[in-house]
């Protein structure tokens, strides 16, 4: 008994640090599912703890008073984590009209409570949304769509722009809406196929994806991957990218061909796509989900092989570009395409003239939630991103979007830049660019 416990003092006493930094740390993206009754639970097993221990007197010791007031740190760690969430939180809802409408366009978000994005979407806060898994779990598409369309109803009421509305529905493994959505085969499949027989299906499975998502409200599909795939390997430090499975082929001509089909399909319907994740990474070893990683592959290289996809996709469409979290240390080795000016304005936008709608993948992934998140932001905006995505965990939009506010209120964002912005922002809306190439597709198409 003795023994019994004596282990157990030994495991309050380890357990103790691990509580007390998990309730510190309440809000991080990693403990999301910690979160409600994750956090109640915590609170009521410290107290609970505290008051076992102080009734069997294991605070008379000096090392039991010790234990006692590391089980106390928990719920107070938690609250000052709180409250901390909670002064953001209102600092970013207060902001002044100005404010809002100069920065909310450029910021994309998940959500979990349809009353919080709501009234970010009323009050210009954001420019758009991200539809996911948990938004359709346990709920009828025809429940999704009234939410869609009441907030678009939201933003006519407020005089403000529609909401760009973003789904992942690649095909595949990933189909974040299938079912209910029908679960389309992931464009990989097709690569062996003739290149007619290629064109044919994908243009298919787009107009399946185009219909389906344009029926709910969803206007962008952050869809097709146009990285090239990579060769058969084991990688232990991909945890969640699994590029393998998600490529469509190892050769940029395939990928180029049913790529284009696929968005064809799609803004037929109007519905946007998005090709993603320039710079690439098929080359890359490690997953922005949770690390940095770099692309050390020269650029002549890159340009022959792995961008000609997206170069091609581009010139034929009115495609959103997605830039991913890798270092193109040929090019910037000091920061992230997403956040590099050298990327994204020198490469995209000066040297290939694209000038649509470029945003980040998610701002919530370890290669820059993990750093500093604040000078991402804020290059990213002055490097000529349109839209900051903050997907996995949404209430990390007010961390972010405090970042971009602090930024504007000590002169750090460029204002051309942000003008430039809006105007892409204004002129590159899906529907409206979808509609428009797909008109131009059936002219071409009946000469």
């Amino acid at each position: 008994m003795q023994l019994l416990r004596r282990i157990g003092l030994i495991l309050l006493r380890l357990a103790a640090p691990v509580a007390a930094f998990a309730a510190a740390n309440k809000n991080d993206p990693y403990l999301v599912l910690l979160r409600g009754a994750g956090n109640i639970a915590l609170v009521f097993a410290s107290i609970a703890i505290v008051i076992v221990l102080w009734r069997r007197g294991r605070w008379r010791s000096i090392a039991g008073k010790l234990l006692v007031m590391l089980w106390c740190l928990p719920p107070l760690l938690m609250s000052a984590a709180h409250v901390r969430f909670e002064l953001r939180k209102h600092a970013v809802l207060a902001s002044s009209d100005p404010e809002a409408r100069q920065l909310g366009p450029h910021f994309m978000v998940g959500y979990s409570s349809f009353p919080e994005v709501a009234r970010l979407a009323e009050k210009g806060l954001i420019g758009g949304v991200y539809i996911t898994r948990h938004n359709i779990r346990a709920r009828t598409v025809g429940a999704l769509r009234a939410e869609i369309a009441t907030l678009q109803d939201i933003r006519r009421t407020a005089g403000l722009p529609p909401l760009f509305v973003a789904a992942d529905q690649e095909g595949g493994i990933v189909g974040h809406l299938s079912p209910p959505l029908t679960k389309v085969p992931a464009l990989a499949t097709l690569a062996g196929l003739a290149p007619d027989e290629q064109q044919a299906k994908a243009e298919e499975f787009g107009r399946i994806h185009g219909r389906e998502l344009a029926d709910l409200g969803v206007n962008l599909n952050l869809a097709p991957v146009l990285d090239l795939k990579p060769p058969p390997r084991r990688n232990r430090l991909d945890f969640h990218t699994l590029i393998g499975q998600r490529a469509i082929a190892t050769d940029p001509v395939v990928v180029g061909t049913i790529a284009t089909a696929y968005v064809r399909g799609l803004e037929e319907s109007g519905v946007g796509a998005t090709l993603k994740h320039f710079p690439g990474i098929g080359r890359v070893d490690g997953d922005t989900h949770h690390f940095s990683a770099n692309l050390d592959t020269p650029v002549t290289e890159l340009e022959a092989t792995d961008w000609r996809p997206f170069r091609e996709v581009l010139s034929r469409s009115r495609s959103a570009l997605m830039v991913g979290h890798v270092t193109l240390t040929a090019v910037d080795p000091d920061r992230a395409a997403s956040h590099s000016k050298r990327v994204v304005q020198g490469i995209i936008r000066d040297k290939w003239n694209y000038h649509g709608v470029v945003m980040t993948d998610d701002l919530v992934m370890g290669a820059i939630y993990q750093n500093d998140v604040c000078k991402a932001v804020v290059e990213a905006i002055n490097g000529g991103v349109d839209l900051l995505l903050v997907a996995y965990d949404g209430v990390q939009f007010y961390r972010v979007f405090a970042c971009a506010l602090e930024g504007s209120r000590q002169d750090k964002l460029d204002a051309a830049m942000l003008r430039a912005s809006a105007g892409r922002l204004d002129s590159g809306r899906p529907v409206v660019q979808a509609r428009t190439v797909s008109r131009a597709i059936s002219a071409d198409r009946q000469e």
